[in-house]
C-alpha cells in the first residue's frame, strides 16, 4: 500500500478573505475561477502530504456553483482525498462563506462598508470533484532512503566544499 493510499479520507481545509480587488463583476461579484485557484491550493497541499509532491492539477470531473461569492468574504475551502491510483489522486472539493458583509445581508444605508457578521450557518457557495497526477519518480515512497544511522545528504552543518557535487552525478 503506497503512502497516499493510507492517506485515503484525508481532509485539508484552507481559509481566505476575499478582498476588494477580487471582484470581477459588476456588483461586486467574484468569478468562479477565483474559488478553481483555491481548490487548486488545497490540492497541492493534499499531494504534498501524501506525495511529498505538490503534483500537477489535470481536470475537474463535476463543478457547482451553488452561490455568489463576494469581496468581504471569509471562505472555508476543504478538500478530501477519495480515491488513489498509481500516478492520479482524486478529491472532492466544498468552498462555504463564514463570514459576510453586513450591507450584503441587510437593506440599510446606515451600515458602515466594512461592517460584517459571522454567519450562523456556512452558505456552501461550490462543490467540485477533480483529479490531480504525481509522476511515480516523483512520489515519496520512491525516495531512497538513507541507512540506519545515516544522514540525508546536505542534510546537516557540513561545509558546501564536503558536500558531494550533484553536477557529478549527471553522465
Amino acid at each position: 500500500m503506497s503512502n497516499a493510499e493510507s492517506q485515503l479520507g484525508l481532509t485539508v481545509t484552507h481559509k481566505r478573505y476575499v478582498g476588494h480587488r477580487d471582484a470581477f463583476f459588476l456588483g461586486g461579484m467574484v468569478d468562479g475561477s477565483f474559488l478553481m485557484g483555491l481548490f487548486g491550493q488545497v490540492t497541492a497541499e493534499i499531494c504534498i502530504r501524501t506525495d511529498g509532491d505538490e503534483g500537477q492539477f489535470v481536470g475537474y470531473s463535476e463543478v457547482d456553483f451553488t452561490a455568489p461569492v463576494h469581496p468581504g468574504d471569509v471562505l472555508e475551502v476543504e478538500g478530501k482525498l477519495i480515491r488513489v491510483g498509481n500516478t492520479s489522486r482524486e478529491m472532492q472539493f466544498e468552498a462555504r462563506v463564514l463570514c459576510r458583509s453586513r450591507a450584503r445581508l441587510e437593506d440599510d444605508a446606515q451600515i458602515r462598508s466594512t461592517a460584517a457578521v459571522v454567519l450562523d450557518e456556512p452558505l456552501v457557495v461550490a462543490r467540485a470533484v477533480g483529479t490531480a497526477v504525481v509522476p511515480v519518480e516523483r512520489q515519496k515512497t520512491y525516495w531512497p532512503q538513507p541507512e540506519a544511522g545515516e544522514r540525508w545528504p546536505g542534510w546537516g552543518r557540513r561545509r558546501r566544499e564536503e558536500r558531494p557535487d550533484p553536477a557529478a552525478e549527471i553522465e
